[in-house]
């Protein structure tokens, strides 16, 4: 729930300096911070419960959608949930855009495929669910990013985004310096306030806010995030791109029932841990 990023954790487009086609296509733009050669193996050890909610809910057709498919993950790493769905029988694709967790999938399955970063290699409409786990963070552009989820999901299906809450007011191991301290904390709080009221007084004004990733040795994760991700964001972007919302939770993680409820039930989700929300694109009037 408190947890670093723990899927791709990988950018997901390229820099505008480098063309898709050349030869420098599969790097990460934020290859300068770490390397995706040498990162494969922390996503490849990672404790499966970190992915264990997320992987659920790309992977199990449920009464919160109308349609059901193929499904994608988007930003797979080194294919982790891509392989559990497979073994539980869901036909499911991956993409990432680092080459190097794309070989390594392929290690065990063809279902991962790297791709530019820029538009999704598939046509509208194709997917019953599509999800990114810890992914909108290190994007160029989130905004297009959600469109382009958005695009080549069926009408009636699921789009789940799950990512880290860089506006978090409330909780603890916080592992961002824009999470931590007092000093923070009370920003995040005031910045929510004033995102919530430009969302009301002018919404076409908003955008995702972006930061400047941290440079220093050793990495550690989401050093290489570029974007302040957070629930509020995340969910009022999905609605104005046509979605409706299903669920708003602040843990990435499952959690006891009651507990889940007491977290969730008020707005103070938008100030704790994570970012975890399923919208539903919605069906075109025939």
């Amino acid at each position: 729930m408190d947890s670093p990023s723990t899927h791709s954790d990988q950018p997901k487009q390229q820099s505008a300096s480098v063309p898709p086609n050349s030869a420098a296509a599969g790097a990460s733009h934020l290859d300068d911070i770490r390397k995706d050669s040498e990162y494969v193996d922390i996503l490849a050890n990672w404790d499966p419960g970190f992915y264990g909610k997320y992987t659920h809910t790309l992977g199990s057709p449920t009464a919160l959608t109308a349609v059901d498919g193929p499904v994608l993950d988007v930003g797979c790493g080194v294919g982790q949930v891509v392989l559990r769905l497979l073994q539980n029988g869901v036909d499911v694709q991956g993409v990432d855009v680092a080459r190097a967790n794309i070989d390594h999938a392929n290690k065990f399955t063809d279902r991962c495929r790297w791709y530019d970063g820029q538009t999704l290699p598939f046509p509208d409409n194709k997917f019953a669910r599509v999800g990114a786990l810890n992914v909108l963070e290190h994007v160029e552009s989130p905004e297009s990013f959600l469109q382009d989820m958005i695009r080549v999901t069926q009408p009636g299906g699921l789009i789940i985004v799950s990512s880290p809450n860089f506006l978090r007011f409330f909780g603890w191991r916080d592992y961002h310096p824009r999470m931590r301290g007092l000093k923070n904390k009370w920003r995040n709080l005031q910045a929510l306030c004033a995102r919530r009221k430009q969302m009301r007084t002018s919404p076409e004004s908003v955008r995702f806010e972006r930061m400047t990733p941290i440079v220093k040795q050793p990495f550690t994760p989401d050093d290489d995030a570029i974007v302040c991700t957070n629930a509020l964001d995340i969910q009022f972007f999905l609605a104005r791109y046509g979605c409706q919302i299903v669920t708003v939770s602040c843990a990435d993680r499952y959690i006891p029932g009651p507990l889940d409820f007491l977290l969730n039930v008020t707005p103070i989700k938008y100030g704790l841990f994570n970012a975890f929300v399923i919208a539903r694109k919605a069906v075109e009037d025939k």
